[in-house]
């Protein structure tokens, strides 16, 4: 008996319906069987559900993870935030240059949406202590470390509150605190009295308290520089540095609040810019497919995002393109940048690099979706990729 068979897919990209180069998409599949005897001529058809086509472009797709500053701006109708909310990023990150008035963020950060065509993170870098852009506006505080030695979790979870409510009411979304690094120096040191503890249960109790107290007032937390930076000497804003801590040592120690915060629905992770030689000796975390495989192997399922690629740990080694691209490709979900000025550069790379095959486009889409779905928007639509970030689960 001889059975024939003929189909035909039909496949139709176009910059029209935002599908990219390589993207198919699924027509009906029509299949012809002979008779059988005296029976008529029998067409099955079976219909293949259609392809999911992002409503970005793969350039829109590529900008959507970049959070970058504007250095020194003050109005959103500058040409620097124009130019960033045309290209598309992600999040921008107000730092000290970017704030003189409550009045004054707020109208820059009512403008920077206005001209952003999708929900836009706007991130800002404001901890307990001596790292603070909105100190003048908000007020100062003692270190973490002080606060924690001196106060309770309850406490810790008040100030942030309070804080996460001056900085919602200016447009702040995501602040990158807190500090999950152990206290492992000089109060004067980068990290220093930043950490809230050298005790790893301390360090993620209080953590977690400051956590709670963002989430509170709506302000997402961001917990930071993983997989803990305490036994590294130096300073990665200046030149590549290394942490000669075996992983034994990691994971009894510097990994442990990262573990904890996790457990308690930690929605953002950021990784340090500090070479792991028990990791990956000539790569630094945030670079590192490592690092990112050892951050999901703990059950993280949040986004995953760099510390700033213009740090000389990276930037003496690398151009903004190129780690944007390794970042990325590396398990990245965003990649954080103080200067947008490089933001087209980076883009660019990133659109090369899946056109190349460098980067698979897939990674660049789930990237791209937990960017979005942090931002508030809808990743399915904008990637085809259903996402739900973690979310801080309050104790009892």
């Amino acid at each position: 008996m001889l059975v024939l068979a003929a189909f035909t897919i039909l496949a139709a990209a176009g910059a029209a319906t935002g599908s990219s180069p390589g993207e198919v998409v699924s027509a009906p599949v029509r299949f012809f069987f002979p008779s059988f005897g005296d029976s008529e001529v029998a067409a099955v058809t079976s219909t293949t559900a259609p392809a999911c086509r992002p409503s970005a472009t793969l350039r829109e797709r590529a900008a959507r993870v970049l959070i970058v500053g504007m250095p020194d701006v003050k109005d959103g109708s500058q040409g620097l935030p124009t130019e960033l909310m045309q290209l598309g990023v992600g999040g921008v990150l107000l730092t000290g240059g970017n704030v003189d008035t409550r009045a004054q963020v707020t109208r820059m950060v009512d403008d920077l949406k206005r001209q952003s065509r999708h929900p836009l993170i706007v991130s800002t870098d404001e901890e307990p202590g001596r790292v603070t852009s909105f100190g003048h506006i908000i007020g100062y505080t003692s270190s973490a470390r002080r606060l924690a030695r001196d106060g309770s979790p309850e406490s810790m979870r008040a100030l942030a509150r309070d804080q996460a409510t001056a900085l919602a009411a200016m447009g702040v979304t995501l602040d990158l605190a807190p500090v999950a690094d152990l206290d492992g120096g000089p109060s004067d040191s980068t990290i220093g009295d930043r950490s809230f503890s050298a005790d790893p249960s301390i360090a993620s109790r209080y953590a977690y308290a400051y956590a709670l107290g963002l989430a509170d007032k709506g302000v997402g937390a961001v917990a930071k520089h993983f997989p803990g930076r305490a036994q590294a000497q130096g300073d990665d804003h200046v030149g590549r540095i290394v942490s000669n801590a075996s992983m034994e040592e990691l994971r009894a120690n510097d990994m442990k609040p990262f573990g904890e915060l996790i457990a308690q629905g930690m929605p953002v992770i950021m990784l340090s810019n500090i070479d792991y030689a028990a990791i990956d000796p000539n790569t630094p975390a945030g670079l590192s497919a490592r690092a990112y495989s050892m951050l999901r192997q703990m059950g993280f399922k949040g986004a995953a995002i760099t510390d700033s690629i213009g740090m000389g740990a990276v930037n003496q080694r690398w151009d903004w393109s190129e780690a944007a691209v390794k970042a990325i490709s590396s398990g990245a979900d965003g990649v954080l940048s103080t200067n947008g000025a490089f933001a087209k550069d980076m883009v660019h790379g990133l659109v090369v690099a899946v056109q190349s095959g460098q980067l698979s486009e897939a990674r660049l889409n789930e990237a791209a979706a937990r960017m979005m779905a942090l931002a508030g928007g809808d990743p399915m639509a904008f990637a085809c990729q259903a996402v739900e970030l973690p979310k801080l689960q309050p104790q009892p």
